[in-house]
């Protein structure tokens, strides 16, 4: 196992002009990480690609750590996810327009899985750093859940550090999602990457 970590994020959805996971990708591709091959990839919000993409990253890069985020309408802080839980029941289709109402994610599979990354500690850092954090016992029950749960599954009982953050809207996201809070994108990216370096200097 090489010393690399893999973040993911995800394209728009549901109509949507842009995702702040696919916005945070870009910013940290910008960034310096010495002694740390960073991979990151953007995820087509459909459950079986998406799953599919994530799984052959994981298996041809090795990492690890793998951070999967997305976007949490809604929510006004960076939440770290705890639970992946074997269920899919949204509200909306995916993008390639299946829609999954009340189904196990794995047929007969454990119904969930823990994060493997130190999420109290994570939420600690980014407090201590001024950076609003929490804890998150759901992850939904929509795409990023989806590929929560399969992460998990495919890296049980292996070394490497996995696990699901959310993150709020950013700013530019107010018109088509009025009245719901939203972080500056900087705040985001300062917050990922306190968590990346983090992680790095304890692999």
């Amino acid at each position: 196992m090489r010393n690399t970590v893999l973040i993911t994020g995800f394209e728009p959805f549901a109509g949507a002009s842009l995702n702040p996971s696919e916005l945070l990708i870009h910013e940290l591709n910008q960034l310096s990480f010495p002694n740390l091959e960073l991979v990151t990839a953007v995820l087509p919000v459909e459950y079986e690609l998406a799953t599919q993409q994530l799984l052959v990253l994981i298996d041809k890069h090795e990492p690890a750590v793998v951070i999967s985020l997305g976007q949490a309408e809604g929510r006004a802080t960076i939440s770290i996810e705890r639970i992946a839980i074997n269920f899919a029941d949204a509200r909306i289709a995916d993008n390639s327009g299946n829609q999954l109402i009340n189904q196990e994610i794995r047929s007969g599979g454990q119904p969930g899985y823990f994060s493997t990354l130190p999420v109290a500690e994570l939420v600690q850092l980014l407090e201590d750093a001024g950076i609003s954090a929490k804890q998150s016992l759901s992850a939904g029950s929509f795409v990023c859940n989806y590929i929560f749960y399969q992460m998990q599954s495919h890296l049980n009982n292996s070394n490497t550090q996995s696990g699901f953050i959310h993150l709020p809207l950013v700013e530019k996201q107010q018109d088509q999602f009025p009245d719901q809070p939203t972080m500056p994108l900087t705040e985001m990216v300062k917050g990922i990457e306190l968590i990346v370096k983090h992680l790095a200097n304890i692999i």
